[in-house]
């Protein structure tokens, strides 16, 4: 995303305002926001990455969100903040993984396969309370869906 940091943190401050109404939750993801949201968490460090992350969570509420933030390479940026990120970053980032994953195994799968099993282990015992929580919650859905699939196997 082209801008100055206070132009960007002014869209982001923008499109956070407009995400608590869910039709331009859907408006925002058809615009093609999610990109370049993705593209800002992964800039550590300038105060972009933990306020994408909370618009990214407000729109893993929706199906199209869900799908946007997947598509564009949301998972693989979700799982840096939570090893490199900040403490918020880290509790925000879970937030989001775990709205996607909680109705698709589909995303579960996607998640497992980007290697999110371990950093997800290791918040679930050096994160914050709301971080543990979360990641605790995330591994449980990622058990489930392994069981299903071996007693399906079966």
């Amino acid at each position: 995303m082209n801008g100055t940091n206070r132009g960007k943190k002014d869209a982001i401050t923008t499109l956070y305002k407009l995400c608590t109404i869910r039709p331009n939750k859907e408006r925002v993801v058809n615009a093609g926001a999610v990109r370049p949201l993705v593209g800002m968490v992964a800039e550590q460090g300038n105060g972009m990455a933990e306020k994408a992350l909370v618009v990214l969570s407000s729109l893993a509420a929706i199906e199209d969100g869900k799908e946007a933030i997947v598509e564009d390479g949301g998972i693989a940026a979700l799982l840096e903040v939570i090893e490199d990120g900040s403490v918020k970053g880290k509790e925000f980032a879970v937030t989001a993984l775990l709205q996607l994953c909680t109705d698709s195994v589909r995303n579960r799968g996607l998640l497992v396969r980007e290697g999110g099993i371990p950093p997800l282990v290791a918040l679930s015992q050096s994160g914050s309370v709301k971080a543990k929580h979360k990641a605790e919650a995330l591994l449980g859905y990622l058990r489930e869906s392994r069981q299903e699939v071996s007693s399906s196997g079966s």
